[in-house]
């Protein structure tokens, strides 16, 4: 008895294995699987039919239809595109707005400077206006008899609201203006358009054939006429306006004014400059039905 399986050791004995059988080759068992689990050729062989959808082999438009469409999309990248949408919509209203509603868009440096020039008199004649109320007011804060002072400021006053309520004559510089019209382009707008611009541009007296233009002056268009403040006149339309005459021709010149209008129109507008000119067309003074001064 060998050493290994001596009794006494309280060890069991070693058993040997039966020596295992040679296989030839291309007799070998089939591979047992666990339960559940395909073997890997026929996992692979699966997979492949369906991908393939039963054998159809897909190309790569159609994998890349499939990737794309249905979309995923989050709310996240959903709400970023809204929100770029809105901006960009934003953005062309505003490029759209500003380049149709710019009137100098085009316009030549000399008519811009022009307009600048008439910008910078408007500003200097409101400067001058409010130098001369301050003046006035400082003298009749000062004067020793300030009771003799205000009536002086009153009548001054007087004259300078007759002149513009057209109830005293006036002269003085300004522009002579003859508006030749066959076209019928003159009308009635267009002559109020050309007594506001030359109100703007610092008129102080005006008057249109006879007619003596104030506040209340209305243009009306009748039987292819004009009429204002109901009295019809004929052509040439002649203005006579009392004011600086460096400002107010100039202001009917300006780009899109009313001399460039009427000659569009082929209408013929003749301006000249007078050291003189007599504003003498008056209106009779009207009392009101209902408004009273609130210091009676």
């Amino acid at each position: 008895m060998s050493d290994e399986n001596r009794p006494g050791d309280g060890l069991p004995p070693k058993r040997e294995l039966p020596p295992e059988r040679a296989v030839p080759r291309g007799q070998e068992p089939p591979r047992q699987e666990p339960p559940g689990q395909e073997p890997p050729a026929a996992a692979a062989a699966t997979a492949a039919g369906k991908g393939d959808g039963g054998g159809a082999k897909l190309t790569g438009r159609q994998r890349l239809a499939q990737a794309v469409w249905p979309p995923r999309v989050t709310r996240a990248q959903l709400i970023v595109a809204l929100l770029l949408f809105v901006l960009g919509l934003g953005l062309a209203i505003q490029v759209r707005s500003t380049s149709e509603n710019s009137a100098l868009r085009g316009a030549r440096r000399e008519d811009l400077v022009r307009i600048l020039d008439e910008l910078d008199n408007r500003t200097k004649r409101l400067e001058e206006e409010k130098r001369k109320l301050d003046g006035q007011r400082t003298e009749l804060e000062s004067s020793s008899d300030q009771a003799e002072e205000a009536r002086k400021q009153t009548r001054e006053k007087e004259a300078q609201l007759g002149v513009l309520a057209g109830t005293v004559a006036a002269e003085g510089p300004g522009i002579h203006m003859k508006i030749n019209d066959r076209t019928g382009a003159a009308d009635a707008d267009t002559l109020l358009d050309t007594v506001q611009e030359l109100r703007a541009a610092g008129a102080e007296a005006m008057e249109i054939n006879g007619v003596r233009v104030v506040a209340s002056t209305h243009f009306t268009d009748s039987g292819g006429r004009v009429s204002v403040d109901g009295h019809r006149i004929e052509q040439p339309y002649r203005f006579e306006v009392i004011g600086k005459p460096a400002d107010l021709e100039p202001a009917l010149n300006i780009p899109g004014g009313v001399v460039q209008t009427l000659k569009n129109k082929q209408a013929t507008v003749e301006v000249t400059r007078s050291g003189k000119i007599t504003v003498d067309a008056l209106r009779q003074v009207k009392r009101p039905d209902y408004a009273r001064s609130s210091s009676q």
